[in-house]
């Protein structure tokens, strides 16, 4: 049965390749420019869940733009970024293990070890779910060459 499972996952991201292939840089941005598509990096850690971020209330670091629920929050980013960033330029966790760059969902997050990992939707986290320390020893093995990509 598992076996089966993983080969419909495997045909399914087969058949998903070209949505999930991204074109750009080492962050995933949306078509506004904005990582996270505009959802909040310390909102995850702060309120537990995706809140959507306000343009007022921006930070850029090096080519990344984040918005923020709040001034609160802004300033909490602005004291340590790379605290509240997400892992692997905002793309999926499970995708980048795999060897890809997939968009994501900002609902299907999860915190490990103090880290924002984000996932393409709530079916792939729970596959990433059943191997996370696996998954992120792949991920970070392949993120050395996909990230300048």
């Amino acid at each position: 049965m598992r076996a089966l499972r993983r080969s419909l996952l495997v045909a399914l991201a087969a058949t998903l390749l070209p949505a999930w292939a991204q074109a750009a840089g080492p962050t995933n941005l949306d078509a506004r420019g904005i990582a996270i598509h505009g959802h909040d990096p310390v909102a995850y850690f702060v309120d537990g869940r995706p809140v959507a971020g306000r343009p007022e209330y921006r930070a850029t670091v090096g080519a990344t733009t984040y918005w923020f629920a709040s001034e609160a929050n802004l300033q909490l980013f602005k004291a340590d970024p790379s605290k509240y960033e997400p892992q692997y330029g905002g793309y999926c966790a499970y995708g980048v293990a795999q060897g890809y760059k997939p968009d994501i969902d900002p609902t299907a997050f999860r915190i490990v070890g103090g880290k924002l990992y984000l996932n393409l939707s709530p079916a792939v986290q729970k596959r990433w779910q059943e191997d996370i320390p696996g998954f992120i020893t792949r991920a970070n093995q392949n993120w050395t060459s996909l990230k300048s990509q």
